[in-house]
């Protein structure tokens, strides 16, 4: 579901349309049926909390609720499916959490789709600093995202055959998505779009982005600039 700005009751998402964290939080939400406000965080270097929706961390995204603000990607999307859940929403998706994943594998697939993201996001801040990006820490954080992709690319296809048929959370009720796959699509798309790094040679993760690619939640979201 896409952001409405006219409805005041609605929960609110701090973001940006160009974050990869956010379009997380964005893609649940549509995939859940959640209407909500988009408020884009104007500035990323900002020292101020209430920009970033109240998060002391300085870190998007942010979603304001009656019952309080919840920081990050991985607890809005709980809330957005709560939320669903409570409305009693027929034929609401099924989501498969972290804590489905409960082989190495699959595990270890979302732990490194996390910090490949949280990587991405430290070299995009240091281009923005304009700092040296040959620096010794930076090459490092380069060298991580680049074997964090290898190791993605090289087990995809044996990751995506051993996710769990059933979400747990839901009864056991029939996958619809996976906490996983939401991830590892933004972070592939990001990647391109931040020019961080070419993802050409990463082909199994191509073709899964281009199946995802097809879904409504990934159409009503596309990266782009604020």
């Amino acid at each position: 579901m896409e952001p409405e700005a006219d409805h005041p009751s609605l929960p609110t998402l701090f973001g940006r349309s160009s974050s990869h964290f956010t379009r997380v939080a964005r893609i649940v939400a549509a995939e859940l049926g959640v209407a909500y406000r988009f408020h884009v965080v104007p500035n990323l270097l900002s020292t101020d909390p209430s920009d970033y929706g109240g998060n002391p961390a300085l870190r998007l995204p942010v979603l304001q609720t009656a019952e309080g603000e919840w920081f990050g990607a991985l607890n809005i999307c709980r809330a957005l499916e709560r939320q669903a859940s409570a409305a009693g929403a027929e034929g609401r998706p099924r989501l498969v959490w972290p804590e489905d994943l409960d082989r190495p594998l699959t595990a270890n697939a979302q732990e490194l789709t996390l910090q490949a993201m949280a990587s991405e996001v430290a070299l995009i801040m240091a281009r923005v600093a304009k700092a040296d990006e040959a620096a010794a820490n930076l090459a490092k954080q380069r060298e991580s995202l680049e074997r964090m992709l290898e190791w993605l690319e090289t087990n995809s296809s044996e990751v995506f055959a051993a996710l769990p048929a059933s979400a747990s959370s839901a009864g056991g009720a029939a996958r619809s998505v996976s906490f996983l796959e939401v991830t590892l699509f933004c972070l592939v798309q990001h990647l391109e779009f931040r020019d961080i790094l070419p993802t050409a040679p990463y082909r199994a993760l191509g073709e899964f982005c281009q199946r995802f690619a097809q879904r409504a939640s990934a159409r009503q979201t596309m990266f782009r600039f604020d």
